[in-house]
């Protein structure tokens, strides 16, 4: 049967990768059948399969059904789900969406992901919400985004795709960060990938211009990009091409130099791109009324170097998070309406948000 098949194919899958990381949920018995949940609504389509709102019928709990797409796949799972799986079976944290086990259906191409189900998207929230959130609010929230990205980062993890379509909130004010289709594992020396990874508004210059060197700094980038999005209540680098995109970041930072960004002149595709003479950083003009402490905070996040980008933890050592409005607990955070779980919500593609643009 396929609850038979899958079972092995998986764990040899996860052994071969990460060979100490294997859950005990794939070394004993067989998978479970996606029969025994219930689909409630379709909340979701993504690059990587469609989710839906479920029931589990024996525990009467509420779960985010991923199914695992198949479509172009003649040799099995496809890579991005096994790497979602066997980063996702080694990650417990809080703040990080929780993958429960892999359940399966009558064929060989049905596997479905139980992930832990979260009342709200991020996205659906500032498109949705009659008043935006207070600074009190985007603290609290940023708060638990940099505590579940330091876990992953001490992890050797790597998000690549962090926006805020990607944070998550239940109904107790708990954000978790999720959708780890692009994560990578790294270790020492880095080995190359490449930079076409990373949602465009959210895309740190590095990789605009084409390095294969990936850190942690990648997400520390789109961290600011985050945190600009909820203070100023829309996005801050809304491009429209890769090109507009760097023409954006010129324009709030200024123009980058090796001054600055040692090594900037011998990017793949930096002599590519003309860049406008722009020397002023912006970002106090953007902002005039945030706090010094905050402007530090986000320069921080923003520098060009990626070696000097804040990371993590400097975040959560930041001034600016202990000085008034202080952040709020999460269980204050606010209520919404449950947009996602209407039985005839129409599917939501993944990147066709007016805030996820590719």
């Amino acid at each position: 049967s396929s609850q038979l098949w899958v079972r092995p194919i998986i764990t040899c899958a996860i052994n071969f990768q990460i060979p100490t990381l294997v859950s005990p949920v794939f070394q004993l018995g067989r998978c479970r059948s996606v029969k025994e949940f219930e689909k409630l609504n379709r909340i979701g389509e993504g690059t990587y399969g469609i989710v839906y709102r479920a029931r589990d019928t024996q525990t009467d709990e509420i779960v985010a059904l991923k199914k695992v797409r198949m479509d172009k796949e003649k040799d099995g799972i496809p890579i991005s789900s096994l790497r979602e799986i066997t980063l996702l079976l080694r990650l417990r944290h809080p703040n990080i969406v929780e993958l429960k086990e892999v359940v399966v259906g009558n064929h060989l191409e049905s596997i479905f992901l139980v992930m832990g189900y979260c009342e709200q998207d991020l996205a659906s929230l500032l498109e949705n919400m009659p008043t935006p959130f207070s600074e009190a609010q985007v603290k609290c929230i940023m708060l638990q985004v940099l505590r579940g990205l330091q876990y992953l980062h001490r992890n050797f993890i790597i998000h690549r795709d962090l926006k805020v379509s990607n944070l998550l909130m239940t109904d107790k004010g708990c954000v978790k960060t999720a959708d780890f289709g692009l994560a990578r594992a790294y270790g020492v020396p880095v080995k190359p990938m490449t930079p076409k990874v990373v949602t465009l508004w959210y895309r740190a210059p590095e990789l605009l211009l084409g390095t294969t060197t990936q850190t942690t700094s990648i997400d520390m980038w789109a961290v600011g990009c985050i945190l600009a999005e909820l203070l100023a209540h829309k996005p801050l680098l809304p491009g429209t091409s890769e090109i507009h995109q760097i023409d954006l970041i010129v324009q709030l930072l200024g123009t980058p130099s090796e001054n600055i960004w040692p090594g900037f002149s011998k990017l793949p595709l930096a002599g590519q791109y003309s860049l406008r003479k722009q020397p002023y950083n912006n970002l106090k003009h953007k902002f005039p009324w945030l706090s010094e402490a905050g402007l530090r905070l986000l320069n921080f996040l923003f520098m060009y170097d990626p070696k000097k980008r804040a990371t993590a933890g400097d975040c959560l050592e930041s001034s600016y998070f202990k000085e008034k409005p202080l952040p709020c607990e999460p269980e204050l955070m606010p209520t919404f309406p449950h947009h996602r779980n209407k039985r005839a919500a129409p599917a939501v593609m993944e990147g066709q948000s007016k805030r996820c643009k590719p």
